[in-house]
């Protein structure tokens, strides 16, 4: 058996004890003996460290916490040990502040203000530094065609768009559901509940057919891109990608970003269908128009370049989206935790400046008369 730790305590001249360890004081081998030393009511004047075999920084712990606490003086120490016992007395921390020290509140807020305004400034300059890189990128696969990975591009536009149908057409449908509902209520107010259809149509196709695509894919798809490429660079699969000659913007970040560009219209455009037909639904059984005659009065109602506008606005969408995720999952580099910080800021970042361009397209078309 594994030889352990022991002390015994015999009296001194001074009406104390001292406290005589034996044995080899490491990790392994102390045992019970740190709670014995607690339970000790004995007054410790003096340790003696002769029959110690050997110590580590845990034994070295124990006796230089033992004789802090009863000012004990240690004896017959050995070289190694007594170089443990005073490094430890060195790092002791048991007097040192907790808690850092905080500038003034006056002074605080503007720091921080500062500091974010700042990485907003920096992180604008690499968000521009990487859509550099892609356009070079996709400019080096124009000049060179036989590079395109189709595969990958094929598997992208699976992931984005196929694989989302349900949720994106479950959702329409019921976002086309409660336009129609609310609509009509306040609708009838005015005794104008015929107008509904105008309303499900210009909305859904306009906007909300759209907008509401981006956001879903930015959740499902944005998030998913930001993860993957956050995990490739911790395990340094991108690293190795560059060593055997294979350019990472060209072999991860461009498929994702052409399949998200190019799925996107025919999302939008399927997503606003499916949420007319949730108004129409929902027409034919409270408000009496039949079903037919809502779809067939939707093209009466709803402009062409409605249309057109949910067209234009859909392929920006899609590369803000896949943009967000693929040049966050990029910037990973220190642990695991930042795969998920990043994960969740891409998703944050797309859905953002969805919003601050689809705002800034309803002021752009109603300015050239397609409001």
């Amino acid at each position: 058996m594994r030889a352990l730790a022991d002390f015994m305590t015999r009296p001194d001249d001074g009406g104390g004890v001292t406290l005589a360890f034996s044995g080899p004081m490491v990790v392994s081998s102390l045992g019970l003996l740190d709670r014995r030393l607690r339970e000790l009511d004995e007054t410790v004047s003096t340790i003696d460290l002769c029959d110690v075999e050997a110590m580590d920084t845990v034994g070295a712990w124990t006796v230089h916490r033992l004789s802090q606490e009863t000012g004990a003086k240690i004896i017959n120490c050995r070289a190694e040990a007594e170089r443990l016992i005073g490094a430890l007395g060195k790092s002791d921390t048991n007097t040192a502040d907790i808690r850092p020290e905080r500038l003034p509140l006056i002074e605080r807020v503007p720091d921080n203000v500062g500091t974010v305004i700042s990485g907003l400034g920096e992180g604008f300059v690499q968000v521009l530094g990487f859509l550099g890189q892609m356009v070079m990128a996709m400019g080096n696969l124009v000049r060179h065609p036989s590079q395109v990975r189709g595969k990958a591009l094929v598997h992208q536009m699976e992931l984005v768009g196929v694989n989302a149908l349900p949720i994106i057409g479950l959702m329409s449908f019921l976002v086309g559901v409660v336009i129609a509902q609310q609509g009509a209520v306040q609708l009838r107010q005015f005794g104008a509940e015929i107008y509904t259809v105008n309303l499900v149509g210009r909305l859904t196709l306009r906007e909300l057919g759209i907008l509401m695509t981006a956001i879903m894919v930015a959740g499902r798809s944005g998030s998913a891109f930001s993860a993957q490429l956050g995990t490739m660079k911790l395990t340094e699969e991108v690293d190795a990608m560059r060593t055997i000659g294979v350019g990472p913007m060209e072999a991860l970040v461009l498929p994702r970003i052409l399949a998200t560009m190019l799925m996107m219209p025919l999302l939008g455009i399927y997503s606003s269908a499916i949420g007319i037909i949730g108004g129409a639904f929902l027409s034919s059984l409270t408000l009496g128009i039949p079903f037919l005659t809502f779809l067939s009065r939707i093209q009466e109602v709803v402009p062409l370049h409605d249309v057109w506008v949910g067209l234009l606005k859909a392929p920006v969408f899609g590369l803000i989206v896949a943009l967000s995720g693929c040049y966050q999952g990029m910037q990973v580099k220190a642990n695991a935790e930042e795969v998920g910080t990043r994960t969740t800021s891409a998703v944050v970042m797309a859905i953002f400046m969805v919003i601050v361009l689809d705002a800034f397209f309803a002021v752009f078309f109603t300015e050239i008369g397609w409001g």
